[in-house]
């Protein structure tokens, strides 16, 4: 019984000795990088882009306002809604004006009736005056009064011309064709002349930019500013510049950036925007030489010995839609193999 510890311990170091003997696995092969679409790294100029706030809007703002003092009657448009220039989008009404206008009636009535009398009056004279009865005098007499009775008939009809037009400016017209972004008056509101009753969007669709005004110099029109696909939907991944606003306000100078198809449903919508400031060296390499596993980018360098390795890589958008900018990972002068297969 005591030799068996001794027997445990031969058995252990000969599976030991016997484990050290076995051959270990061979090393995987290096690969060989293919001699077509290798790809030899070189710096070149590319656009220097700040992201700038940006907002989708339109290049003008028209508002409804009430024309005379009153009570809101009626309102016929909401927020969202597509109205067309001068349509009557509301009414207010102010019943002191229909009294005035019967009373100017009356004056009318009267006036009519005083210069009807009048020039029967003239008639007459003149009548008389042909056969010598009445003299000169009593002619100019008479012809002033008829003059002076039918001024005061115009005069009445002018001013009921006015209190008349004047209730019709009651009438609340669309300024301009576009879709109604504010509409928070309600029925029954008692408004003023001058009051915003709705704001309605004018003129075509832009992305309103601002940037700081010592960069302003260097925006001009007709230069590119790349805009987010995501915030627009897709419709548009870059934009022009249409207009640079001549004052500073807070520091911040103000530009239009018009693109196709910019949506108008999402007025006051924020977009990222990039604008060029300038240009400075980049790697950039077509997307295909770049592979992506588990979130991480790799590049496929050649050794001198033509093996391949991979190397862990920083990228970012490209100048174009097909390319991608290395951060970092590789440097000027390595020579890339493609990553996945040309199309």
């Amino acid at each position: 019984m005591a030799s068996r510890p001794y027997l445990i311990s031969a058995f252990g170091a000969a599976l030991l000795l016997s484990a050290c003997g076995e051959a270990k696995p061979p090393a995987p092969a290096q690969q060989t990088a293919p001699a077509a679409g290798r790809l030899t790294i070189q710096a070149q100029t590319v656009a220097d882009l700040k992201p700038v706030p940006a907002t989708l809007t339109t290049r003008d703002m028209a508002e409804a306002r009430a024309r005379i003092t009153g009570v809101l009657v009626s309102f016929a448009v909401k927020e969202g809604d597509m109205v067309r220039q001068g349509q009557v989008i509301g009414r207010v009404k102010d019943d002191r004006l229909a009294l005035q206008t019967r009373a100017f009636d009356a004056q009318v009535s009267a006036a009519a009736a005083e210069a009807a009398r009048a020039n029967a009056d003239l008639s007459r004279t003149r009548d008389l005056f042909s056969h010598g009865v009445y003299a000169q005098a009593r002619l100019d007499q008479v012809e002033s009064q008829a003059k002076a009775a039918n001024a005061n008939l115009a005069a009445a009809r002018a001013q009921r011309g006015a209190s008349a037009e004047l209730s019709a400016q009651g009438a609340i017209l669309a300024p301009a064709a576009g879709r109604v972004l504010m509409a928070n008056v309600p029925v029954g509101s008692v408004v003023m002349p001058g009051q915003t009753l709705a704001k309605i969007t004018a003129g075509p669709m832009v992305v309103r930019i601002e940037l700081p005004e010592g960069q302003a110099r260097a925006l001009k029109v007709g230069d590119v500013v790349r805009l987010s696909a995501e915030d627009l939907r897709g419709v548009a991944a870059q934009g022009t510049v249409t207009q640079v606003f001549p004052s500073v306000t807070g520091g911040q100078i103000t530009a239009d950036v018009s693109a196709p198809g910019l949506p108008q449903d999402l007025i006051g919508q924020r977009v990222r925007a990039q604008i060029k400031v300038g240009s400075r060296p980049a790697l950039v390499v077509p997307r295909r030489y770049i592979v992506t596993r588990f979130g991480i980018d790799y590049a496929r360098l050649v050794r001198s010995d033509n093996t391949v390795t991979e190397s862990p890589v920083q990228t970012t958008a490209g100048p174009a839609a097909d390319t991608v900018e290395v951060l970092s990972g590789i440097r000027a002068g390595d020579v890339l193999t493609p990553a996945r297969p040309a199309r």
